[in-house]
């Protein structure tokens, strides 16, 4: 699946991750930790959307 920040539009794709950011290829986000934030905005994960 793949994710995308409704306020900045960057994209989290579960297959690939964020390695820069310690997230592992293939973790889901809705397994991703609750404070998990936007790399590039600092949104929650409720200001994200499924694509």
């Amino acid at each position: 699946m793949v994710y995308i920040c409704d306020v900045c539009g960057w994209v989290y794709d579960e297959a690939i991750g964020d390695p820069e950011n310690g997230i592992e290829p293939g973790q889901k986000f809705e397994d991703l930790p609750e404070d998990f934030v936007c790399p590039l905005c600092g949104v929650g994960k409720d200001s994200f959307s499924k694509e």
